[in-house]
């Protein structure tokens, strides 16, 4: 019985990791973040996982019983899910490569943490946790939910930090910031395409 909840946890942790990509969040943070300091990083990479931690925590304790609420079916909310996230992935991959901002303008004001917390808690990930406290929920608290989130975001607030920090050390990083952006745009638009066909294949007869 142990390992089945192994298992459990397990699968749940892969799912949750491909849904936020830690990946892509570290690179949108590290092009965010590229004109300021090692401190200001740090707490802006707490700020956003923080963030993100809350929404799919929510996502998971109460996610299902939103959806009863409104009468929406988890399939009908994949499909949406899945067409938002393709939007996204397509915005990231037709978006056009962005230079440092002047130093001056860059310090007047935080940058903008909504993209990566949108996108690390999209509704292509909120529909994965969901799924997954549904799935494996009895009479008590999603407990798989929980830990397989627990442990990606902590994992993602890492690898933000990271980017970032080597990002900053390297001469020329934007072009190779955009080219990745750019392939992960196409991952992102795939699986939005994927949570939509998938939801509408569960409407067919």
């Amino acid at each position: 019985m142990g390992g089945t909840a192994l298992d459990d946890h397990t699968q749940a942790i892969a799912t949750v990791v491909s849904l936020v990509n830690p990946a892509i969040c570290g690179v949108m943070f590290a092009r965010a973040e590229e004109s300021r300091s090692r401190a200001e990083q740090l707490a802006d990479a707490t700020k956003a996982a923080a963030a993100i931690l809350a929404i799919l925590v929510g996502a998971a304790l109460a996610g299902t019983r939103v959806l009863h609420l409104f009468g929406v079916s988890l399939d009908a909310f994949m499909v949406a899910g899945g067409g938002v996230l393709a939007w996204m992935g397509f915005s990231m991959l037709s978006a056009k490569g962005t230079g440092s901002p002047p130093q001056g303008e860059a310090r007047e004001s935080s940058p903008s943490l909504t993209p990566l917390i949108l996108f690390a808690a999209s509704p292509g990930t909120i529909t994965g946790v969901i799924t997954i406290a549904a799935a494996h929920t009895g009479l008590g608290l999603p407990t798989t939910a929980l830990v397989a989130i627990g442990v990606v975001i902590a994992v993602t607030w890492l690898v933000m930090v990271l980017t970032a920090g080597l990002a900053g050390k390297q001469e020329g990083g934007s072009f190779l910031r955009d080219t990745i952006s750019r392939l992960m745009g196409l991952v992102v638009l795939a699986m939005g395409v994927q949570f939509a066909l998938t939801g509408i294949h569960s409407f067919a007869p």
